[in-house]
């Protein structure tokens, strides 16, 4: 079977842009039918990335506004089936890099390889599970992810060994996702506190482009994790943006045009 994936992402990543913006969702918030309505707003308004949650009861790297809104999304019915019908029925439509970011036990109870053919039918190009274990995937899923042309994106921290980085980044693709710190999700976090574990990064001639995430909410945040990198993730941020939102297309433009701008 060839190994070679090449997506929506890869054409991205290609292109030599920098300062991408990554932007994460929960499927269903905040209402079942939001998902779609999402999409096609962060795709008109400038994000080039869009990360998809799918609603977890126990989202074990996610603080609090996550946590909320995979309840929430939970409670109003969203389920993978259901998303795989709102992607597939959009698809066509939607022309930036589509991720889906999940947990493992979910995907499982679908079955691996329905999960990623489904995935794929969907128009999806990459897959974050931050509770795959890298030598689970090695061994029983990466030629199931090759077949459905889906990248496998994987997690490194400041605690991460550059033994263990280089591991991650020779059986990741797409990119690899560096955590700002070792926390969950949301915490506000000075970039540039994280400096020297950027530097190495920087300075290992990793073979997939680094994209930085977790505590990233406003411009400032922005354009410091651009520095180290080929762009960054923001979700919690979005999330709160959208929790009482009447209009969720002008409520994502304002948000991202002062994300990219800091106006």
């Amino acid at each position: 079977m060839k190994e070679r994936i090449f997506n929506r992402l890869d054409q991205l990543f290609n292109s030599n842009k920098n300062n991408l913006l990554n932007v994460f969702f929960t499927a269903g918030y905040p209402q079942i039918d939001s998902t779609v309505e999402v999409m096609l707003s962060l795709q008109k308004h400038g994000a080039q990335i869009m990360e998809v949650g799918i609603p977890y009861s126990d989202p074990i790297a996610d603080g609090p506004v996550i946590q909320q809104s995979n309840l929430l999304a939970l409670q109003n019915g969203m389920n993978l089936s259901l998303l795989f019908k709102q992607l597939t029925k959009e698809k066509e439509n939607i022309k930036i890099p589509v991720i889906l970011m999940g947990y493992l036990n979910p995907v499982i109870q679908y079955g691996i390889e329905k999960f990623c053919a489904d995935a794929n039918s969907a128009g999806v190009d990459g897959i974050i599970l931050p509770d795959l274990p890298l030598s689970e995937y090695v061994d029983r899923y990466k030629q199931i992810f090759i077949k459905n042309q889906l990248h496998s994106i994987f997690l490194v921290t400041p605690e991460t060994s550059i033994a263990r980085i280089k591991k991650i980044d020779q059986f990741s693709s797409g990119f690899l996702y560096a955590v700002s710190s070792s926390g969950t999700t949301g915490k506000q976090q000075d970039i540039n506190f994280q400096k020297a574990f950027f530097d190495r990064l920087k300075k290992m001639d990793l073979k997939n482009p680094v994209m930085v995430g977790f505590g990233i909410s406003n411009h400032t945040g922005f354009k410091d994790a651009c520095t180290y990198s080929r762009g960054a993730i923001i979700g919690s941020a979005y999330i709160k943006a959208l929790k009482d939102s009447v209009n969720i297309e002008m409520d994502t433009a304002k948000f991202l045009h002062h994300i990219l701008t800091g106006k």
